[in-house]
């Protein structure tokens, strides 16, 4: 099972088990859009508090941050508002 807001396991199969000569337009910009969206949620959640399910989905699907800094992290580290000196 997937963590909130991110894209469900069973729907990123289904986008990539279906070629693309059979996927309409709207498939492709759909599959495309929601790529993206899952791709930004990964990187803004820290792995520590990712699910061990989400941690081994990211890992398979190629969106793991591989226990990068978050988007916030990395931000708050760039404003010196962060753990970071």
């Amino acid at each position: 099972m997937s963590d909130t807001g991110r894209q469900s396991f069973t729907d990123k199969a289904e986008a990539s088990l279906k070629p693309d000569s059979e996927k309409s337009f709207t498939e492709h910009v759909g599959d495309k859009f929601k790529g993206k969206a899952d791709s930004a949620a990964s990187s803004a959640q820290p792995q520590s508090e990712k699910s061990y399910t989400q941690k081994a989905g990211d890992t398979l699907s190629g969106n793991s941050n591989n226990d990068s800094e978050s988007i916030m992290d990395k931000t708050k580290n760039a404003l010196g508002m962060g753990n970071r000196s």
